[in-house]
């Protein structure tokens, strides 16, 4: 820990330090019950120890350099000896099990530290405690982040994330969406990697707490948030997770599909090879059963799903295509942006009407056919267009093509033509303001009127899965299911390549 951290403690280690064990207890100016309150004290906070009057302890608070009685069955004494290490460990166990005991539980922990011997903190006494400490630090932050209460419970909240920063522990705070998110820094998880004695179980959790994708810095530059995603993905990779539980292996294995699907989203923003990354996020979905999930994990889940499910594209080459009459090209546009142009041979309408019109189309790559390709449509766009996902329906009157505008966001290109003119219109996840989700091609409906949607997202709190039945000449939904078995298109006509490649099919 931080030289600051232990100051509190410290200070008095050569006295008797007296810990607060209960909220709103009362330092006194006299050792009794009618004398004037002084301040209220919480949980966790470190007293110097001074005497006894009657059933008082005389203490002095050098957080507010004042002195004063505080009831002695409301602290803990601690000597802060290597000899009373043994049952601050013990204490320790108990109070980070205990919902609402977090500042307490810090309190311990940073005692423990400051009591034992400097061989005990490098051993398996000291990963112990320094798990325990990021568990509980992480858990105070949860609470405060998903707190909405007022009055008596925010107060009580607030002290106790100021008690743990006078222990040293730091929180971050963030403006998001769905509220403020509060974050622990993670220190005595690093520190807790670093120890050659720690536990496979504890390396996993260290790992969790500092890969969490909802604490990185909302406006971190994209350099920075390359590096940070990169350093998340491989430390969740290097983590034996041969010898973990069940529950908290796939857990792991949910975080690393996570990771890699934004590494992979990174790479192919810089123009790297984006495969391996993908391909690391989809085999990490893979391994896990959902049998083994505990109902805490199922949100990671389905975040994992739709991540992973978002970038998947990446894990094929950009050329791996079949050449046909109608075909999308890449260029570029202004500086960062994509213009997606949907071309087509010398006599793209005689033969749609054949019958013969390939199912997928060329990459932006390949070159143009002999002669002069005729532009039917064009668009341009910031995202990231993945060509390998174009298809079009045996009718030749419609396309369709992934397109993702965001890490864990993917949209629907559907090109469809009316009459002798064509159009480009995006279908997204969900009507909600961008966070998770994609919308993607399910299969075509024979007589070129319909297309199959499956459709997952989650925004402004609130989560939805769904597969479609659009029309295409408006792109409304006619029929809408939570389960695909259900609909009768979906069990005739879904397309075999996206339900050998989905993730959505879980």
């Amino acid at each position: 820990m931080a030289a600051a951290t232990l100051a509190a403690l410290a200070a008095a280690a050569t006295l008797q330090t007296a810990i607060v064990t209960t909220d709103q207890a009362v330092l006194r100016a006299a050792p009794r019950d009618s004398a004037a309150a002084q301040t209220q004290l919480w949980q966790g906070e470190a007293l110097e120890g001074r005497g006894e009057r009657l059933d008082y302890l005389q203490v002095w608070d050098h957080a507010r350099e004042r002195g004063g009685f505080v009831k002695a069955t409301q602290v803990r004494r601690v000597a802060l000896t290597p000899a009373e290490a043994p049952d601050l460990l013990a204490v320790l166990r108990f109070v980070r099990e205990a919902p609402g005991a977090e500042a307490l539980g810090i309190a311990i922990a940073a005692a423990w530290l400051q009591a034992a011997s400097a061989e005990a903190v490098r051993g398996p006494a000291g990963a112990e405690a320094l798990d325990a400490l990021g568990q509980l630090a992480d858990r105070l932050a949860a609470r405060a982040s998903a707190s909405a209460g007022t009055g008596k419970a925010q107060a009580t909240l607030s002290a106790h994330l100021d008690v743990a920063s006078r222990y040293g522990v730091k929180f971050t705070s963030y403006e998001q969406a769905e509220g403020m998110r509060i974050c622990y820094d993670g220190d005595a998880f690093r520190r807790l990697l670093a120890l050659p004695s720690a536990q496979a179980a504890q390396q996993a959790r260290a790992a969790l707490a500092l890969s969490q994708p909802e604490c990185a810095a909302p406006r971190m530059g994209a350099e920075d948030k390359r590096r940070l995603q990169q350093w998340q993905a491989e430390l969740v990779q290097q983590i034996d997770a041969q010898a973990l539980p069940p529950h908290l292996k796939a857990r792991l294995a949910l975080r690393r599909a996570s990771a890699w699907s934004s590494v992979a989203y990174a790479q192919a923003r810089r123009g790297e090879a984006p495969q391996e990354a993908a391909q690391r996020a989809l085999d990490a979905l893979g391994s896990v059963q959902r049998a083994d999930l505990v109902d805490d994990d199922v949100p990671a889940w389905h975040d994992a799903v739709m991540r992973t499910n978002a970038v998947r594209w990446a894990a094929l080459p950009a050329g791996d295509t079949v050449r046909g009459a109608l075909r999308v090209e890449l260029q570029a546009g202004q500086p960062g942006e994509t213009c997606v142009s949907l071309l087509a041979d010398a006599a793209p309408d005689r033969q749609a009407a054949s019958g013969n019109a390939a199912s997928r189309v060329a990459a932006a790559a390949s070159p143009r056919a002999a002669g002069s390709p005729r532009e039917l449509a064009r668009r341009c766009t910031y995202a990231l267009v993945w060509p390998q996902s174009a298809t079009l329906n045996r009718e030749g009157n419609a396309l369709a093509l992934a397109v993702q505008p965001l890490d864990g966001w993917r949209e629907l290109w559907v090109f469809r033509r009316e009459g002798r003119e064509w159009r480009i219109d995006a279908l997204p996840p969900a009507s909600l303001q961008p966070g998770l989700g994609y919308a993607e091609f399910a299969g075509w409906v024979p007589g070129g009127r319909q297309v199959l949607v499956a459709r997952e997202a989650r925004g402004e709190g609130r989560y939805r899965r769904s597969y479609d039945v659009v029309d295409l000449d408006t792109l409304a939904t006619q029929r809408q299911a939570a389960d695909p078995t259900v609909l009768g298109p979906f069990q005739r006509w879904q397309d075999g390549g996206w339900k050998r490649m989905t993730v959505s099919l879980r």
